[in-house]
């Protein structure tokens, strides 16, 4: 979303970016041009009655949104408020998955509700074709009323940032392999069977095993590090906001997830000419990989498949680097898409 953003800003739109909590890593990295607008809510249904002031006064031709809650707050929002703007939603997760794993009623329920507010806005983005025959079927949308566009992942930014040196001691030299995996450290992400698997790989070969990000599966991750006699073979080091020096460098990439929308660090991997690895989880790994043309599927919660997997990416490398696996995400394709629909 950013990265649209800031190119849309770039070419001169008057762009808002109103935020619930106007907060977080990326903040400092909004164009300058564009207006930051804080609601200063914990929740997005305490931001509705300031969303409707906000459509009132500002009258915006097109409002992108992302997220579900988000999404539905600006269709009710823009309509209540008697404005003609345009409401362009995206979608950038399996519905079905995240329902059947939600931990409270309202997420359960959260399908009931986008069914009778989601048909209010004008179009509606997925972000993977698995992504839009999910929503399609729990929402009981017509297919015809969901655009794919995958998300603007390749830049410029994106290849600088990879050339910059790398201060971890295990990415110093090539002689011992490094896998590497990126992503919040939840549930989804399934990094615990990464571990685990991790393990089995290790009794073949020697290898180190480095995971990036931040989220509230640390502790249980960190204490399987320690079940597992790990302490000296994986890191988590914590977030950054350049894992592309780390993929660059990496021996193998794994993506280990139950479900996912469109898993952006499998292409940035790709991008990187990083060797990849991933769970068929949905949605996108396939997509993206092309049934395996561009690296290895394995089945979801599988440890000794992605364990078998991991040890013949790694005793048997191949190197790709091929444009044809990743051209289909560069900003100026995934640009052009949006500029149909939006304008």
């Amino acid at each position: 979303m950013l990265t649209i953003i800031n190119e849309f800003a770039s070419r001169g739109c008057k762009v808002d970016l109103v935020l619930l909590r106007a907060e977080g890593p990326y903040i400092k990295d909004v164009h300058e041009s564009v207006t930051l607008v804080n609601i200063g809510a914990n929740r997005a249904l305490f931001s509705l009655p300031f969303m409707i002031r906000y459509f009132m006064r500002n009258k915006p031709r097109i409002v992108l949104s992302a997220l579900p809650h988000i999404n539905m707050i600006a269709c009710v929002a823009q309509r209540l408020s008697f404005v003609k703007s345009r409401i362009v939603i995206t979608e950038h997760n399996t519905l079905s998955k995240s329902v059947m794993h939600a931990t409270t009623i309202r997420g359960r329920w959260l399908p009931i509700f986008m069914r009778l507010i989601y048909p209010l806005a004008h179009t509606i983005i997925a972000v993977s074709n698995g992504v839009a025959e999910d929503l399609s079927t729990v929402l009981a949308l017509p297919k015809s009323r969901i655009s794919v566009i995958y998300n603007p992942v390749v830049t410029k930014s994106l290849k600088q940032q990879a050339e910059i040196p790398v201060t971890h001691t295990w990415l110093q030299s090539d002689r011992i392999p490094v896998v590497l995996g990126v992503g919040r450290l939840t549930k989804a992400k399934n990094f615990e069977t990464l571990i685990q698997a991790f393990s089995i790989v290790l009794e073949t070969i020697s290898a180190k095993l480095i995971i990036l990000g931040e989220g509230e599966e640390r502790s249980n991750l960190e204490n399987l590090v320690r079940q597992l006699n790990l302490v000296n073979e994986v890191d988590l080091p914590g977030f950054t906001e350049n894992p592309y020096s780390y993929m660059k460098r990496a021996k193998l990439f794994v993506l280990s997830s139950l479900w996912e929308g469109l898993p952006t660090v499998l292409i940035e991997a790709l991008s990187c000419g990083t060797q990849v690895v991933s769970t068929d989880c949905p949605s996108g790994p396939r997509e993206i990989l092309e049934n395996g043309k561009w690296g290895t599927l394995v089945a979801v919660n599988d440890g000794q498949a992605l364990a078998n997997a991991m040890i013949d990416a790694i005793k048997n490398p191949s190197y790709f680097s091929n444009p044809e696996s990743w051209s289909e995400y560069t900003l100026k394709n995934i640009l052009l898409q949006y500029e149909k629909i939006l304008l």
